[in-house]
């Protein structure tokens, strides 16, 4: 079978973005089911059990003794940001593969089903909320608010996922699936320095900093760009400017915190027209759950008031909000036993493995990125390091599914459903 680097060679012309460089695999796009496609013929080639469940995750079972046991699963997502790399996301689910691949070529016999799971949406890019597939599964979003989320094309969630196979009255929290999961690693590109400064290829992830997504609309008045008095507007766009250096300086004066406004969509988008409104989104993020509260409350505060100054009005509307995770201590202490002297790391960046923190025990790797740069074309990996996030987490997989402690749970009935 083919190793890390050579199965991501394989997928490269996928979503490619001549516009704006790197990838625009967005969740259910046409680039998204070819990438689910080429996961399947993997899945297959290697004799696993495959399987979709209601909320659009795909699902690899090895279970070679025909174990009751609760699964091990590792795994990640497919889709990206607009424009973003090529490793975030598809590099968990080849190494997720490639892992796999080693274990049978050491002769491992696992005692307990492995899983590999692909997590629809996990960036949010076209729906607004970050890893939608791992919340609905895990009951951290209400279904009904899931299926009226709308793309930039004002399709409603609900329609796409129809369109897309997935039955919309059955999608939601899936208790039984998760009672039968004894753990959940995920491995993934670092998204920052810490393993260049450390001279390390892969790392045990400690921490994901608390984080969330606002979306601001200012409504002002449209009018003529060329017949319009200055002293006579009430611009949005001016009133959003305002706002964003409001909130990179509030970031900037508070400790460890981030602020973030990667997207503006002024209404109509003429270049000879005073918008009507200007929809903008606010990322923030903090390790203090507390702090990240405060933070959103005075950025409001701001919000309003510049809004206000501008003769404008404003709304801010909470999109997401994930609480700081501190991944399980035990399954920790089993990754620094599989692998010992690899550094542990937090990070800023959110992930599917700290939504079902709440539900599963939960961890991550990390491998080292040259670049120290994510979301972006210049995100990258090198093919050796790739290769040594696999058997790394080859390693711990093999650690994982060696034990047989807990009581017999529904594994195989998952594969069944």
């Amino acid at each position: 079978m083919s190793g890390v680097a050579a199965m991501l060679r394989e997928i490269a012309s996928i979503g490619r973005d001549d516009a704006r460089g790197g990838f625009s695999r967005a969740g259910y796009s046409d680039a998204d089911r070819e990438l689910r496609e080429w996961f399947a013929s993997h899945a297959e080639a290697r004799g696993l059990d495959l399987e979709r469940d209601r909320n659009g995750t795909l699902w690899a079972w090895w279970n070679p003794s025909g174990s009751t046991a609760k699964a091990v699963v590792t795994g990640s997502h497919l889709d990206s940001v607009p424009g973003g790399g090529g490793y975030d996301g598809p590099l968990g689910v080849a190494s997720a593969l490639a892992a796999v691949d080693i274990l049978r070529g050491r002769g491992v016999a696992p005692s307990r089903p492995i899983g590999i799971a692909v997590f629809p949406e996990e960036e949010g890019s076209r729906f607004g909320v970050a890893c939608l597939g791992s919340r609905l599964m895990s009951g951290a979003i209400d279904p009904a608010r899931a299926l009226a989320l709308t793309d930039r094309e004002g399709d409603t969630f609900a329609s796409v996922a129809e369109r897309d196979g997935l039955d919309a009255a059955h999608l939601g929290a899936d208790p039984d699936r998760l009672a039968g999961i004894s753990a959940f690693v995920e491995l993934h590109v670092e998204q920052g320095r810490g393993l260049i400064d450390l001279g390390e290829p892969v790392a045990i992830a400690s921490s994901i900093l608390g984080h969330g997504r606002w979306r601001v609309t200012v409504d002002g008045e449209g009018n003529h760009a060329g017949t319009t008095l200055m002293g006579d507007r009430r611009d949005p766009v001016v009133a959003a400017a305002r706002m964003i250096v409001e909130i990179r300086d509030l970031a900037r004066r508070t400790p460890d915190a981030r602020a973030t406004v990667g997207r503006l969509e002024p209404v109509p988008g003429g270049t000879n027209v005073i918008a009507s409104q200007v929809r903008f989104w606010i990322d923030i993020r903090h390790p203090d759950d507390v702090v990240t509260a405060a933070l959103v409350s005075e950025a409001r505060d701001r919000i309003l008031a510049a809004a206000a100054e501008e003769g404008c009005r404003a709304d801010v509307r909470e999109e997401s909000l994930s609480p700081t995770v501190d991944f399980d201590l035990g399954l920790r202490e089993t990754l620094r036993t599989s692998l010992p002297g690899a550094p542990e790391l937090g990070t800023g960046a959110g992930h599917d493995a700290g939504v079902l923190a709440s539900a599963v025990p939960t961890a991550m790797l990390f491998v080292r990125n040259p670049t120290g740069i994510s979301h972006s074309p210049d995100e990258l990996v090198e093919d050796a390091d790739a290769e040594v996030g696999a058997a790394a987490l080859a390693d711990v997989l093999r650690d994982l599914a060696a034990t047989t402690s807990d009581a017999p749970a529904s594994a195989a009935n998952m594969m069944a459903r």
